[in-house]
């Protein structure tokens, strides 16, 4: 401890962990992090610094061999429109008349209008071949969490969508991917018309199991 004029500063003892961030505030980010459907979105656009700041601490996800596998599609204004029709006629394609549901239909092609901005995951295969699919897959969920976190703290809500038309080889196609690639689904931003939802999970000793010899 030693002043300096009227300030008092106080030395951290040695080797004592210096905390760079607020541990109470991180564990509040991650235990608001809510999923929210387009439907429940406004109509305030996403400004395009927004969606790169969210894309971009997507980028800074672990990655083995710093391959770097995501891949992202933005979608905005007009390009909603194409994005919805290509969603509608995969499922009409790929879904046999008996199982096909209005309501499933209308979900894929109802979402990318509800959201002023959708942005496609793809995943990117490394052309060495010494990165495991696994492990790509892996990152781009990891790229996916950071871009949810990030939406939290904007006030914005986030939701990937997984289903057949947002991962199999026609949108993978579509997104210009090769054929080694994948298409990892959507994932729908938006300003919240609701209140922000309330989570669940259970308790930690439900899902630790400890080993100590």
């Amino acid at each position: 401890m030693f002043r300096s004029g009227s300030l008092l500063f106080v030395l951290p003892k040695a080797h004592s962990p210096a905390m760079k961030f607020s541990v109470s505030e991180i564990t509040e980010l991650v235990r608001h992090r809510r999923t929210i459907f387009p439907k429940d979105y406004t109509d305030r656009a996403v400004h395009r610094e927004i969606i790169e700041r969210v894309i971009g601490n997507g980028t800074w996800a672990p990655t083995h061999g710093m391959t770097q596998p995501w891949r992202f599609t933005v979608f905005t204004g007009a390009a909603r429109e194409t994005l919805s029709q290509f969603l509608g006629d995969v499922y009409t394609k790929s879904t046999p008349p008996e199982k096909f549901l209005q309501r499933k239909y209308d979900n894929v092609t109802l979402r990318p209008m509800q959201s002023s901005v959708i942005i496609a995951l793809g995943m990117v295969r490394d052309p060495n071949g010494k990165i495991s699919e696994r492990d790509e897959l892996l990152a781009v969920a990891c790229a996916v969490q950071n871009m949810h976190l990030t939406c939290t703290a904007y006030g914005l809500g986030g939701f990937w969508a997984t289903g057949g038309p947002m991962t199999g080889a026609a949108m993978r196609d579509f997104l210009g991917l090769g054929p080694n690639d994948q298409a990892l689904g959507l994932f729908y931003m938006g300003y919240p018309a609701v209140e922000w939802p309330k989570g669940y999970r259970k308790p930690l000793d439900q899902v630790i199991t400890w080993r100590e010899e």
